[in-house]
């Protein structure tokens, strides 16, 4: 009885009473329902889109006015230390547009930057997205590699902890994750290559102590030789950055154990297994599926520590290079692809969230 009145009142019998209602008033009941349920996700597509656009906005005036504060004249290291009569330095200043009043220089990069020029790099005398696209490869390869890695060892561990918490295994993992979260990226970088590179004893130096490359080797070997280099720093990002998506992983999924669909589908006799892996992680994606593309956003711009620990030569390193003078365009530059990376992914997991779960933009 109980079952047959529960019916009556779920999405079905909501249907039934909709279509006694339609037949009373003359009037098909899922018009309006369906005009909104079609509006509701190109509205919802719309707001996220405009909310990236304006934070697209906001990075860019950021950019231009938080490294404007950084003590240093970029026209004196342009220089290069030589003695230089102040006319000469108002050349420079006239060239690089650094004579202008502030709102002007704004103005400028702001125009610029909407059709993807971000400057002069004054440090290399090359246009700041030439510099940009010869260090994103080496960074995609870097974090890249890391960012698969500690993703699918984070949401395997989390996954198998959340299943069997409270054992050992799940004490063991949690505890580690913690540990190594909590340790900072450089440290660990430097501890590595004093341990693995220098050599302690009786432990021999196994790995290059920085670099992407020996410089000598070809073909298959400079592939092998670029995997040796880059054996510690994806080590380094690996270590330190599973934890987040195994403990994020491990409570969404521990948030749904106690769900009565569970309890259903394991009276109708599934394994445990099939329970996990059809309808448990399914449900508990949306955590997960945030941090994977904030940390897919992060890929982009790379983990400046261990680009630098390591001497990669990729934008991390490239930032460092920059902020250290200051080259300005630079490190606007850089700022903003950054943020933008980020932003853009943010966007995209929302724009997924709906076909994962439906209730969303709604």
């Amino acid at each position: 009885m109980s079952s047959a009145t529960g019916a009556e009142t779920g999405p079905a019998g909501a249907s039934a009473n909709g279509a006694a209602a339609a037949s009373a008033t003359g009037k098909p009941a899922s018009t309006a329902p369906r005009r909104r349920s079609g509006g509701a996700y190109p509205r919802y597509v719309a707001g996220k889109l405009a909310g990236a656009a304006v934070s697209l906005f906001a990075v860019l005036v950021t950019s231009f006015f938080l490294f404007r504060l950084i003590p240093g004249d970029p026209v004196k290291f342009m220089t290069g230390g030589r003695p230089v009569s102040a006319e000469q330095l108002a050349a420079y200043r006239s060239d690089f547009g650094l004579d202008l009043p502030m709102w002007q220089q704004f103005t400028d990069y702001c125009l610029k930057a909407l059709t993807g020029d971000l400057g002069t790099s004054y440090q290399f005398h090359a246009p700041v997205i030439d510099k940009i696209s010869e260090a994103l490869p080496n960074t995609l390869l870097l974090t890249g590699t890391a960012f698969v890695l500690y993703t699918a060892l984070g949401a395997f561990l989390g996954t198998r902890s959340a299943w069997r918490h409270g054992g050992p295994g799940d004490r063991f993992h949690t505890g580690l994750a913690l540990t190594l979260y909590s340790i900072p990226s450089f440290w660990l970088g430097l501890l590595l290559i004093i341990v693995l590179s220098v050599g302690v004893d009786p432990i021999p130096g196994l790995f290059p102590t920085g670099g992407m490359e020996s410089g000598r080797e070809e073909g298959f070997a400079h592939v092998l030789d670029v995997a040796h280099h880059l054996v510690l720093p994806v080590v380094t990002l690996v270590a330190v950055e599973y934890g987040q998506t195994l403990l994020v992983t491990r409570s969404a999924l521990l948030d749904e154990m106690g769900s009565d669909y569970l309890t259903t589908a394991r009276a109708k006799g599934l394994r445990d297994d099939l329970v996990r892996r059809r309808h448990a992680v399914p449900n508990a994606l949306l955590p997960t599926v945030t941090l994977v593309f904030v940390n897919l956003g992060r890929t982009v711009a790379g983990v400046i520590l261990v680009e630098t620990v390591f001497s990669w030569p990729g934008l991390g390193g490239l930032f460092y290079q920059a902020l250290s003078v200051p080259d300005l365009p630079l490190v606007q530059g850089l700022f903003f692809v950054f943020a933008a990376a980020v932003i853009l992914m943010n966007t995209l997991a929302d724009l997924l969230y709906p076909m994962l779960d439906p209730r969303v933009g709604r």
